[in-house]
C-alpha cells in the first residue's frame, strides 16, 4: 500500500511503500517531546518528493538517527538511520501520513530512555 505524508505546511512531502502493522512509541527525551509514533520501513521504500535541501536535520546522543523535520513548521514526519546489521532504514512519524487509522496499528512501547 502506498501512503502519503507531508510535513504541516506540505513543505516536506513523501511517500511510503507499505503494510502498517506496528509502530513503536518510545519514551526517550525526543520521541516523547514529539510524540512520535515510529514505523520502520527499508530507506528504499521512501520516496522524499521535495528535495533533500528543504530538509532540516536534527541529531543527538549517539548520532544513529537523523532527524528530519521542516524548517518552516517544525513538523518531522521521518527520520534515516542504520541497523546494526548495515541495513539503511527509515523511521516514518506516522501522525504525518494521511489517511492511517492510527486506532488499528498495534503500539509497541520501547524503553529508549535507558539505552
Amino acid at each position: 500500500m502506498l501512503h502519503q505524508g507531508s510535513c504541516h505546511c506540505g513543505r516536506i512531502d513523501i511517500e511510503v511503500e507499505g503494510k502498517i502493522d506496528q509502530a513503536m512509541e518510545c519514551n526517550c527525551t525526543i520521541c516523547s517531546r514529539k510524540g512520535y509514533q515510529l514505523w520502520f520501513v527499508p530507506q528504499a521504500q521512501l520516496k522524499l518528493k521535495t528535495p533533500e535541501s528543504d530538509l532540516a536535520t536534527y541529531t543527538f546522543n549517539r548520532h544513529i538517527i537523523r532527524h528530519h523535520f521542516c524548517p518552516t513548521c517544525g513538523c518531522a514526519p521521518f527520520g534515516r538511520g542504520t541497523m546494526p546489521s548495515g541495513e539503511a532504514i527509515a523511521a516514518i512519524n506516522l501522525r504525518c501520513l494521511q489517511n492511517v487509522d492510527r486506532s488499528k496499528v498495534r503500539i509497541v512501547p520501547f524503553d529508549g530512555l535507558s539505552k
